[in-house]
Formats: structure tokens, sequence, C-alpha cells
């Protein structure tokens, strides 16, 4: 049970910030044209801070493995990596169908979207970089030193750059709106619902992970007995 009882807790979590997302009454600030589409804020913004856990967690792996260079933490190094980017993913697709009620079109090339895209295409390279060695030694330290890297350039990407200049988007430069977790814009009921999810989307994302790096743990180990 002591085990399992952070796994039970990510899906208790994830089914009442489901249903909780869909049946609260959710503020419309003065002069933001939100309407319910600020609903998505419940799903879009929980994912991204999960994204940026799991990344946070692959780049400790990746400091890590150049200073203890083994295996497992390779592993957790690309596993936590793989699953960060899928969520950073789903964190552009949810927020894409948000744009499109609010700004009329699912990509306007906003800065905060570019600076999302060129973040999460700097760890698909990570990936290729990966996949194109055959030397499981190169591979993971290369790896390693390249995921410090695109972790280093997810701030500037997505929490700097887009703060400087003009954006659409919430929290950004002239944006009609202000940041989602800014008080004025959310109200206790949506806290209560929105932090849940952050939390049930990140143990969601660790989970995820862990399922995987066993598997990788499990060849390897069928690979040796070979």
């Amino acid at each position: 049970m002591r085990k399992i009882w952070w796994k039970i807790a990510a899906v208790c979590l994830l089914l009442y910030t489901s249903v909780m997302a869909f049946l609260i009454t959710v503020p419309k600030p003065a002069g933001v044209p939100m309407g319910e589409s600020i609903r998505n804020y419940f799903f879009h913004v929980p994912m991204w801070f999960g994204m940026m856990v799991l990344l946070t967690t692959s780049f400790v792996y990746s400091i890590k493995y150049l200073r203890n260079p083994t295996a497992v933490n390779d592993y957790n190094a690309e596993e936590f990596a793989k699953t960060g980017t899928v969520f950073g993913f789903l964190g552009i697709v949810t927020g894409a169908i948000w744009a499109n009620y609010q700004w009329g079109a699912p990509w306007s090339s906003d800065p905060k979207q570019n600076g999302a895209a060129i973040a999460l295409l700097t760890y698909l390279a990570y990936f290729i970089l990966r996949g194109s060695m055959v030397d499981e030694e190169k591979k993971a330290r290369i790896g390693a030193v390249y995921n410090i890297f695109a972790y280093f350039m997810l701030f500037p990407a997505i929490w700097i750059l887009p703060r400087l200049v003009e954006s659409l988007h919430p929290g950004g430069m002239g944006s009609q709106g202000n940041p989602a977790v800014n008080p004025k814009d959310s109200s206790i009921e949506m806290k209560l619902v929105f932090w849940p999810a952050v939390l049930g989307w990140s143990l969601l994302g660790v989970w995820i992970s862990t399922l995987r790096i066993r598997v990788q743990l499990l060849k390897e180990k069928q690979l040796n007995h070979e």
C-alpha cells in the first residue's frame, strides 16, 4: 500500500478535477472575453506545470549521470524527458483549442506559442540525437550534456522572452488578462480545482515515467541473461 498510495491519489485527483472543472462557477473578469473557455485553465496550465516537474527531474538525472554514469540515471533522464515532452505537446494542443475560441485561430504565431514550439523542438532534437548513436555510453553521455542545454533553453523560450514582447497570451506584455495564477482572475473555487489538477497531472507523469523506466530495466536484464 505504501508504494501505490500516490498512484491512487493521482487517479482520484484527476477524476476530481475532470468533473469539477465543468461544474464550478467560473468568474468572468471585466474586459476579458474568456467566457466558458476559461475552463481550459484546469487542463492546459496544469499540464505545463506537470511538464516542468518532469523535465526538471530529467535535468537532475542528467547531472547525476555525468557525476555517476549508471544506466539507471540515464534511463531516468531519458524517460522523464519523454513524458515531459508529451505533456508539453498536450499543453500546446489544449492551448490551441482555447486560442481558437479566444483569438479566432488555433495558431496565431503568438510569442508564447512560438516559444513553446521552439522549446519542444529542442527536446525532440534530444531524442533524435540519442537515436542517431549506436554506442550506449556515448549516447548517454552526449545525451546528458544536451539535455542540460535543452533545459536551460526551456526558460527563455517559455517564461522569459514571451513576457518581454507584445503578446495576446494571458501574462504576456500587452495581453488582455492576467497570468493564470493571478488572484484577480481566479476565485477560491478555481484554486480548489486548479492546484489538485497540478498535483494530479504531475503524479500521473511520474507514474508513466517510472513504468517506462521499469520496462527499460527489464529489457536490460533480459539482454544480460542472453
